[in-house]
């Protein structure tokens, strides 16, 4: 049986009639890379932070490898790299003293373990830069940094991506699929970036206004995507009474397009070709578009209605 390396049962906070976060139960398993997405002000931080012991929940328990997580349980933050929102720093020393003072701190004795986690961020550049003078992108780096110093099993991450380039979105992608892959270690990270986290995570939840709104294995997600083709044709009007007669369900969008929904219709674009081509519409545009994940997370909360 895969273990659970996190999980929550009905946690809960509030701060007075503000109810941050509702009845949240989730689980993490070994190895797994868990998106925990929702828009900015969801409950995602409060959640990190209970799961951290930072801060007590109103009601619920969250539990690492079994035990119940809090600010005594010393033990199992030996083994959780952590970054919550804006990674803090010492502003005035360098990257590399900010490492070194990181290093100390987690007792790891070997001294080679800043120069390889400075080489394995790519802050080989910044090294002798003080931590205030960085650009966002590079201070995500330097917490980052900060969290993997020691090799942990468990990582909890913040909106790791904030102020990374596309470049350096996928060097950070890469990272973590190799730490879960090569090194069995778990992540979890919460993100209001929709479309990216869904190119690299295991499973998604999808927390909105402090409640869990869904869990799915992220391989199941394009089973859940709507699908749609989009066709036009020189007579939009004629191809559009064509495809009815043919039994095909057929809107048109507000460029002009024809929609046509229906899973023959998205399997089987070649169909509507041959239909178009043999009435004397030749289409003009053939092309099946899929909702993207944030599409998908608007239409699932209905955030965006």
């Amino acid at each position: 049986m895969t273990e659970d390396v996190i999980r929550t049962d009905n946690l809960t906070k509030h701060y007075g009639n503000v109810h941050a976060v509702e009845h949240v139960s989730l689980q993490v398993k070994k190895g797994e890379i868990y998106g925990f997405l929702g828009l900015n002000g969801a409950g995602k931080t409060t959640t990190i932070r209970m799961l951290l012991g930072m801060i007590r929940p109103t009601s619920g328990s969250a539990f690492l490898w079994g035990k119940k997580a809090g600010p005594d349980s010393t033990d199992l933050w030996e083994k959780v790299g952590y970054m919550v929102e804006t990674p803090s720093s010492y502003p005035e020393l360098s990257v590399w003293e900010n490492l070194e003072i990181m290093r100390r701190l987690r007792g790891i004795p070997d001294k080679k373990t800043v120069e390889a986690i400075i080489d394995r961020l790519r802050l080989n550049a910044y090294r002798d830069i003080h931590a205030e003078h960085l650009s966002l992108g590079n201070t995500q780096r330097l917490g980052l940094a900060k969290a993997l110093l020691h090799s942990p099993e468990l990582l909890i991450l913040d909106e790791p991506a904030n102020g990374l380039d596309p470049a350096g979105i996928v060097e950070i992608r890469e990272l973590f699929k190799d730490l879960t892959v090569h090194h069995g270690v778990t992540i979890l990270i919460s993100s209001h970036i929709l479309g990216e986290v869904s190119k690299f995570v295991t499973r998604i939840g999808i927390i909105h206004e402090g409640c869990m709104v869904q869990e799915i294995p992220a391989d199941q997600l394009e089973h859940l995507l709507h699908k749609r083709l989009m066709v036009n044709a020189r007579d939009t009007e004629a191809a559009r009474l064509q495809l009815i007669s043919d039994g095909y369900l057929v809107n048109q969008s507000e460029n002009g397009n024809l929609e046509v929904t229906g899973k023959e219709a998205t399997d089987h674009p070649e169909h509507i070709a041959r239909i178009l081509v043999q009435a004397g519409f030749p289409p003009t545009l053939l092309k099946v578009e899929e909702e993207d994940l944030e599409s998908y997370f608007l239409r699932t909360t209905g955030a965006g209605t």
